[in-house]
């Protein structure tokens, strides 16, 4: 049955009668086809070198049928090597080694962009097989035989990000993540030093413009009224479960790939950093399983005028600027409003990641903090009664570290729930540490609504004690209170050297008299705390009865 699986040109591969013969296969079925699957793996990569691109097209599409077909029927009882049967063992180093360059050749190519798709679609499949990214044996022939300059390629040149970038992206993001804590990752030490102004530009850009995208999308809902809403629910109830799966999926990619550029590259970060974003080049997310877009899209990205000045920007006062962080900032407020399942959870945590990866930076302290730099950055809030929506509340322009202080103030005032995110908790409460810090180091006097810091800091506290019976049998909040009551010392003990006026140092004093009594309380429920533990320890035996 295998050997009757032909790739020939002018002729369309019938990947379905592949994938169905796989499918009704056991185990034992599949290795006494062994010595065929060798062949029809090494006649595929053969192909792949061939003139003809319908050849090559049927190449990579039975590459991934049979790939995936393989990795289905590999089971703890099954008790035979992928590797063995896709390859053979004597000579799967070859095989892979041939493999990998035809897919670098092709993506460093003159070829269509439907092909490019298939072979990093490919990649993909090879890299997702299993559900353990470190148990997949085949990615240590994807790391001997590197791509990396292959997939620099495609983000650093506008045309083929927009079409190939977020495959790529994502591709890059899993690569890195192989075996990282374990062994030597040759994707991690070589996005590590990547300096290239282009390629840095083209992996943010890439990352970044599905956050934009969810943003507008969430602002077009909000604003689309009663009408907006039923088409829109309409809308869903089209959608494929599975389709939904993908893209939960594909997000979580998209910002594990920020991450460990901000975390592995600083120069990633000033890139964030730069202002004036185009809005042409940022690649979408495919709708579909179509490679490409049409003719129009690309005259239209060829005639796009070019990026504005940084300083023409500025001079302008009827031109709003904005950069790559207001962006990430922008979708973080909208991720980090519901944390109740698991995935959106993640989310918000890896959000939250990469806001700490940015605090710790130098580089990105001083523009954050640049009085010079103004923006008006419209963050997605949670609809609460007790205040204004945050349409009827104007947005002043100011340094782009208060955004980052609403953020934290915004998610630690709408988080206090029956399940409480208290991991998520404690990295707020740290990157408002960090920026405080920076502050006091500098003397950096930030004029800034302090006053709802304070007042989140303290409600914090108060639920705390309010709901400690139910959190201390799953968390150790004292460690949080503890941050909290270290960061009002840092504004007591420095607060003249970073607080704009000494109205604010009234103010703090004023917060902290005035709600005294949480504080008291705190102090008392540490003693209690204390005097208990002191008690177990010396009076074993009591503390049973």
């Amino acid at each position: 049955i295998i050997l009757a699986f032909h790739i020939e040109p002018y002729h369309i591969v019938n990947l379905q009668y592949l994938e169905t013969r796989l499918e009704t296969l056991d185990g034992e079925e599949l290795m006494k086809l062994k010595e065929n699957i060798n062949r029809l793996f090494q006649h595929c990569i053969t192909a792949l070198g061939e003139e003809h691109q319908i050849t090559v097209v049927n190449a990579l599409q039975t590459l991934c049928a049979l790939i995936r077909g393989v990795h289905q029927k590999n089971k703890p009882t099954s008790g035979f090597d992928i590797i063995n049967l896709l390859m053979g063992f004597d000579k799967a180093e070859l095989r892979m080694k041939n493999l990998m360059e035809s897919l670098d050749a092709l993506l460093c190519g003159d070829g269509s962009d439907s092909l490019k798709s298939l072979c990093l679609k490919l990649l993909l499949c090879l890299v997702t097989v299993t559900d353990n990214i470190s148990q997949n044996t085949i990615l240590e022939y994807v790391m001997i035989n590197s791509i990396f300059e292959a997939i620099l390629q495609v983000l650093s040149v506008t045309c083929s990000r927009v079409r190939h970038g977020y495959h790529s992206v994502v591709l890059l993001a899993l690569l890195v993540n192989y075996r990282k804590y374990e062994s030597v990752n040759p994707y991690i030490v070589k996005l590590s030093i990547v300096d290239d102004e282009n390629t840095l530009n083209g992996v943010m850009a890439t990352v970044l413009s599905l956050c934009d995208r969810q943003y507008k999308d969430k602002e077009e809902e909000i604003q689309g009224g009663f009408f907006s809403a039923i088409s829109s629910m309409m809308g869903s109830m089209f959608i494929a479960d599975a389709e939904e799966k993908i893209s939960v999926q594909t997000n979580e990619a998209i910002l594990l790939a920020l991450y460990e550029a901000v975390h592995l590259n600083r120069n990633f970060i000033t890139v964030l950093a730069q202002v004036g974003i185009p809005p042409w080049g940022l690649p979408s997310p495919p709708a579909s399983n179509e490679a490409g877009t049409g003719s129009s899209d690309v005259t239209s990205l060829d005639s796009a005028p070019a990026v504005m000045n940084t300083s023409e920007l500025l001079l302008d006062p009827n031109v709003q600027t904005g950069n790559l962080l207001i962006t990430f900032l922008k979708y973080c407020s909208i991720v980090m409003q519901d944390t109740k399942d698991e995935h959106r959870l993640n989310s918000a945590r890896l959000c939250l990641i990469i806001l700490t990866c940015i605090a710790e930076d130098q580089y990105a302290n001083t523009f954050l903090h640049d009085d010079n730099m103004n923006f008006r950055v419209n963050l997605h809030r949670m609809p609460m009664r007790h205040r204004k929506k945050s349409a009827d509340k104007s947005i002043p322009s100011r340094p782009l570290v208060c955004a980052v202080l609403d953020l934290m103030v915004e998610f630690m005032v709408t988080h206090m729930m029956k399940e409480f995110p208290m991991d998520l908790y404690v990295r707020c409460v740290q990157i408002v540490h960090k920026l405080i810090c920076y502050q006091k180091k500098c003397r950096v006097r930030l004029h800034y609504t302090w006053r709802e810091l304070w007042s989140a800091l303290i409600n914090l506290l108060k639920f705390l004690m309010s709901n400690e019976t139910v959190l201390l049998g799953k968390y150790n909040i004292f460690t949080l209170a503890l941050m909290v009551v270290n960061l009002f010392n840092v504004f007591i003990t420095y607060g003249d050297t970073f607080l704009p006026t000494p109205c604010s140092y009234d103010e703090l004093y004023y917060e902290i008299v005035r709600m005294h009594q949480v504080f008291d309380n705190l102090y008392s429920m540490g003693n209690a705390r204390l005097i208990s533990k002191r008690t177990r320890v010396r009076f074993p035996g009591r503390a049973k009865s």
